[in-house]
């Protein structure tokens, strides 16, 4: 019984967590539609800056979700689980702004195009095991982190959770430079505060843990 009320709680989790996000999503092309870029700007291109970072950061952003989701569940530290929760929550509800506006654009959500394209980094080497863009976890330390638990766990997704932000800062900073749209110039400035603050907090998270950001 305990085991049954447990996985309702963990599916109810997720049904909350995707209509949040259809929720921000409809919210996002309301308010993309209202704002605009504050100039009149036509909706952009499909190899814009614009429709570019949508569609890189979506992706970026739904390894941070399934880390977060993963890492949950392999450890009872609770500043640990608050920190993920909280990254799940903001990058899932972010994504759905990011779809949204693609959606509003009437652009494809996935471009022929490499990722980092829209940054001038189209011609960067493959990604190593499944890391699609900068800062992005491989394959193989995606189910690392499935096997380990405790201090472990929490010291991978720390780490990992570090490079994918510090990923998502270049990325967002680069939005901020080359984005037209101001809605979506603001949201970039916003993810890089609060990825930079979380970078910090990190940090200090790994030093109690004796551990550091780049380990040698």
């Amino acid at each position: 019984m305990k085991k049954e009320r447990a996985g309702r709680g963990k599916l109810a989790g997720w049904i909350a967590g995707a209509a949040a996000t259809v929720l921000v999503a409809a919210g996002a092309l309301t308010y993309a539609a209202a704002d605009g870029d504050g100039s009149g700007a036509s909706t952009p291109a499909t190899d814009s800056a614009d429709a570019g970072f949508a569609r890189d950061m979506a992706v970026h952003h739904q390894q941070a979700v399934e880390m977060s989701y993963i890492v949950r569940d392999r450890t009872k530290d609770e500043d640990v689980r608050r920190l993920a929760y909280d990254i799940a929550q903001t990058q899932a509800n972010q994504r759905g702004m990011l779809l949204g506006w693609l959606d509003l654009w009437e652009l494809p959500k996935v471009s022929a195009d490499p990722p980092m394209t829209w940054m001038g980094m189209g011609d960067m080497p493959p990604g190593e095991d499944g890391a699609l863009m900068p800062g992005m976890a491989t394959n193989a330390q995606m189910k690392k982190l499935n096997t380990l638990s405790g201090r472990k766990a929490e010291v991978l997704y720390l780490r990992l959770m570090t490079d994918h932000h510090r990923g998502g800062v270049h990325m967002a900073e680069g939005c901020v430079e080359k984005c037209t749209v101001g809605a979506e110039r603001r949201l970039a400035r916003g993810m890089v505060a609060s990825q930079r603050s979380e970078i910090d907090l990190m940090a200090g998270m790994l030093k109690e843990r004796g551990a550091s950001a780049d380990p040698r």
